[in-house]
């Protein structure tokens, strides 16, 4: 197994995850994203097939989407003097596991790798988040891998749910 960013792969391998949406993403909107440096993606294969792939695009929490309780708890993580308006995160855009990969853990794999790899990259550009907009049916996996919501309750609507990780606990 290999994780390549996406424009370092010459030709990408058959994956399905049984979502057309981020089936579709990896194959007609990754690059696209990368060309206008909106987001990159990243690639797990095999010598067969993708296994797996993840975008990370820049993001950030603020005072203004989220609700003021949950603002305030988020905030006294914070010393009083470093308060702000928003503050900064990197957000996991897409994130899929072919079907022939799940439930062998590979999507945990991929987001504590991620966790590390932000955390270890804080001399480049510093994040304290990470965040997500899940899936309905990928909330469970989220907050296994000790994500929280960033609403008090999820509507019925909702199509994806803002959740978020405080990386500053892998700095302890």
């Amino acid at each position: 197994m290999r994780l390549t960013k996406l424009e370092d792969i010459e030709t990408l391998k058959p994956f399905d995850c049984g979502d057309d949406d981020l089936n579709g993403f990896l194959i007609d909107d990754a690059m696209f994203y990368r060309q206008q440096m909106l987001a990159n993606t990243f690639v797990l294969e095999d010598d067969e097939q993708t296994l797996a792939y993840y975008s990370l695009l820049n993001d950030k929490i603020s005072s203004t989407t989220v609700p003021k309780n949950l603002w305030r708890k988020l905030r006294n993580t914070i010393p009083h003097e470093k308060h702000f308006s928003s503050y900064p995160a990197v957000k996991i855009g897409r994130l899929a596991v072919s079907l022939s990969c799940k439930q062998g853990g590979i999507g945990t794999r991929l987001v504590s790798g991620i966790k590390q790899m932000l955390v270890q990259q804080q001399s480049q550009s510093a994040c304290r988040f990470l965040t997500v907009d899940a899936y309905r049916a990928a909330v469970p996996f989220y907050v296994k891998n000790g994500f929280k919501m960033l609403v008090n309750e999820i509507a019925e609507e909702a199509y994806t749910i803002p959740m978020y990780y405080d990386l500053k606990q892998l700095m302890k």
